[in-house]
């Protein structure tokens, strides 16, 4: 009985702490899932009684989550391109936005076992029977990747060769597995399963890979938002960015 009784104080004192906490949602692309695991702790630790929440997924995804009315505070994507529609549906406040950090596109291949890919040109090879992409209407590396085998003449040819991933981590998954011979992926993606895939070379040819973030308009935690939106520019989550491979925007 007493130590029933002491759990019941101890709730009753904890209840109105977990009353008075602001939680912070922050629907974030899959390629940040690293850095921003580290930066939550961090940010929580500036802002007394705050808990921060992290969604993880393509930034397609996170912006149709959104759009379907997820409470969600704060929105970043891996491209330019899923914020312009989020700004165009007016579902992030348009003088929120800022860029934040970099990155860059890579061909992988399996550590063990791989082709031994040296060019893009090496994916028409008969050693290669299955790439790795993401998909190009919701996954930003996926687009990245159209304009820059565009760009070399190559995304028709390779077509029949693409396996369709869900997000740049489920890409990295399937050529970390050996399922696929070679993928698509950034850089920051690739440091972290150094030891499971091998970078060939760093792709060029396609829009720079810069990531924004922006307020989501329901938020209703919309000052706490823009503060952690402000301290991703911050030197203390730079240097945590940069850590993990990112670079400046």
């Amino acid at each position: 009985m007493r130590k029933s009784r002491l759990l019941s104080i101890a709730l009753a004192l904890l209840l109105p702490v977990l009353a008075s906490a602001q939680q912070l949602t922050v629907s974030a692309a899959a390629s940040l899932t690293d850095a921003f695991q580290e930066l939550g702790p961090r940010f929580a630790a500036t802002q007394p009684g705050t808990i921060v929440r992290f969604n993880f997924a393509a930034s397609g995804t996170l912006l149709t989550q959104i759009a379907q009315g997820a409470p969600v505070d704060v929105f970043a994507s891996a491209d330019q391109e899923t914020m312009d529609r989020a700004v165009a549906q007016k579902l992030v406040l348009p003088d929120t936005r800022v860029n934040f950090a970099a990155n860059s596109l890579v061909l992988i291949e399996p550590g063990k076992g791989g082709p031994a890919l040296k060019s893009l040109q090496d994916l028409t090879g008969d050693s290669v029977k299955k790439i790795a992409i993401g998909k190009v209407a919701t996954v930003p590396v996926g687009r990245y990747t159209q304009e820059a085998l565009q760009a070399a003449n190559l995304w028709d040819v390779l077509q029949p060769k693409f396996v369709q991933a869900d997000s740049v981590r489920q890409a990295l998954d399937y050529v970390s597995r050996g399922e696929t011979e070679a993928g698509f992926v950034y850089r920051t993606d690739a440091a972290i399963m150094k030891d499971k895939v091998k970078i060939v070379l760093t792709v060029g040819g396609h829009t720079p890979v810069t990531y924004p973030v922006a307020v989501v308009s329901d938020s209703r935690e919309q000052a706490l938002a823009k503060d952690f939106v402000k301290f991703l520019t911050s030197p203390a989550a730079q240097q945590v960015l940069a850590k993990y491979g990112f670079g400046k925007p």
